[in-house]
């Protein structure tokens, strides 16, 4: 089958669905595929191509895409992705057979339901209807289909350092080639930020690919592929012609969506999205190498609009260099420890506060996460103590060492916790200090009556990473040491039982020096 019975192929096959289900049928096309939508299914037809990157030129080649492309597809949306059918008949006079007609196929078409015009996450944006609390789900999502998703092998190329760095290098490189050359300067000054960061990069992705952090991952995650179905938020169109574009590192993966949420002005949302993706997953230590990939993701996206414009191709989406510009500039490291008693808000300060820009560590989380539990499994249930005093000990030492690490990469760190102990507060105030940074403390309190209604709130709806209840309220207001005044000097009170604004409160923190 050549290029122009292909679409004579897809032609006739949308005549055929129209007259079978008595509605229109909408054809669309990619630089790869035929798409023929009906009311209830879209129907992806592989072009007969063979291109550099992708090789369809065959009838056996593009059953295995289809296929493969199912399944990839179905690890993250199995009620999107039903099956691969078989064409039947001629070119001209074709129909879609049943699996048991495979024998006379003359090509093969990936069924998918249709999901509503509007309802990708791109749209959503533009429509301001994108919610954190089902980000912060989808989140949960793709932390835990990462974990479960294929390690690289060890005699694979995938995610090996020269690998990553030579595709970091091509993009610049194709970029550098079109015409114009407005943006020569700004290419330039990108390129020597990469190579400013290749030596210890290089150490980083060695030693995230030994760790088993290079996956076979979704590979083109940026909004448009990811879309609201049925209330929830789920990745479709998963990368199935190139293995080296999907077999990532997962932190590569999650950086071409924190990405596009920047691109598309909504970093809240991006800092939300990777608070509740670290959460679930734990890779605090990816950080050293996500806004890398961030910026590389930045980068592509910059070369595919490129390349559309210049195939006469509508302009449309953000301006995503000068995203990668802002996402080159350095963030600020900084250190914020939160202090109060349970039910004062800390955890919903942290959590309004991070989405100006910060990664937050919560000890609620990272303590249970050291006893092998997930967020929100209740350790008494389970038969554990996990509030030892040398549960407390191993938890405040791995927040300490997280949160170096975090501080290192030049993040502003929120390590969520009580903090009633002045040798706790002291412990962090001092790795702020070797690492030459600002620290400050985030005071928050509430009226006593207030607490002790949000702890049995909490404790009744369920949901939440903390056990306290009552009884630990109550033995936290004899015991909580507090703030010396030397302390206070580096601390920012926060009323949680009044009116507050985030963004100054943000602001306040920026403004606390070394």
């Amino acid at each position: 089958m050549n290029h122009e019975d292909g679409d004579a192929l897809a032609q006739a096959l949308g005549v055929a669905l129209e007259a079978a289900g008595g509605a229109p049928v909408q054809h669309l096309q990619t630089h790869l595929s035929h798409l023929l939508l009906t009311p209830a299914h879209a129907y992806k037809l592989k072009k007969p191509l063979r291109l550099p990157f992708a090789d369809f030129s065959t009838r056996a080649a593009r059953r295995h895409f289809c296929n493969e492309e199912l399944r990839l597809n179905q690890r993250l949306a199995p009620r999107l992705y039903l099956d691969v059918l078989p064409v039947l008949g001629s070119v001209r006079q074709p129909r879609i057979g049943t699996a048991q007609e495979a024998g006379a196929a003359i090509d093969w078409v990936l069924r998918m339901r249709r999901f509503a015009p509007g309802s990708e996450l791109d749209a959503l944006v533009r429509a301001g209807q994108l919610q954190g609390a089902e980000m912060d789900a989808f989140a949960a999502q793709l932390a835990h289909f990462h974990a479960q998703a294929p390690m690289a092998v060890p005699g694979s190329d995938w995610g090996r350092p020269a690998q990553v760095g030579q595709a970091i290098a091509d993009v610049l490189d194709q970029l550098a080639a079109l015409p114009g050359g407005a943006d020569g300067a700004r290419l330039a000054a990108l390129r020597a930020w990469f190579g400013a960061r290749q030596p210890a990069l290089a150490g980083h992705w060695a030693a995230r690919r030994a760790a088993g952090q290079v996956r076979e991952c979704h590979g083109d995650l940026h909004l448009g592929n990811v879309v609201r179905i049925d209330g929830e938020i789920t990745a479709f169109d998963c990368l199935e012609f190139s293995p080296a574009l999907r077999w990532i590192d997962t932190l590569a993966d999650t950086g071409f969506l924190t990405m596009d949420l920047h691109a598309h002005g909504r970093p809240d949302l991006a800092w939300r999205f990777l608070d509740a993706y670290l959460a679930a997953s734990g890779d605090y230590a990816g950080l050293a190498v996500l806004r890398p990939y961030e910026v590389y993701r930045a980068l592509v996206r910059t070369l595919v609009a490129r390349l559309r414009a210049s195939q006469g191709g509508a302009a449309q989406g953000p301006d995503y260099l000068a995203c990668a510009d802002r996402l080159a500039a350095p963030l600020g490291a900084r250190l914020l420890i939160t202090y109060g008693l349970s039910g004062s808000g800390k955890s919903t300060a942290a959590a309004q506060l991070l989405q100006q820009g910060a990664v937050r560590l919560r000890s609620d989380v990272e303590r249970k996460r050291l006893h092998g539990l997930a967020p929100l499994d209740d350790s008494a249930a389970l038969g554990l103590d996990i509030y030892t005093s040398e549960a407390s000990r191993r938890t405040f030492a791995q927040l300490a060492a997280q949160a170096r690490a975090l501080l290192a990469a030049g993040y502003p760190v929120i390590v969520d916790a009580a903090f009633l102990r002045r040798r706790e507060r002291d412990a962090f105030h001092a790795l702020a200090r070797e690492l030459g940074l600002p620290f400050a403390i985030l005071h928050c309190h509430a009226d006593p009556d207030r607490l002790r209604e949000r702890v049995r709130q909490r404790r009744a709806a369920g949901g939440d990473p903390s056990e306290a209840d009552l009884a630990v309220l109550a033995r936290q207001q004899q015991q909580a040491e507090p703030l010396a005044p030397e302390e206070q000097q580096r601390t920012l009170d926060l009323a949680t039982d009044q009116a507050w604004d985030a963004p100054a409160l943000y602001r306040r923190w920026l403004s606390v020096q070394a």
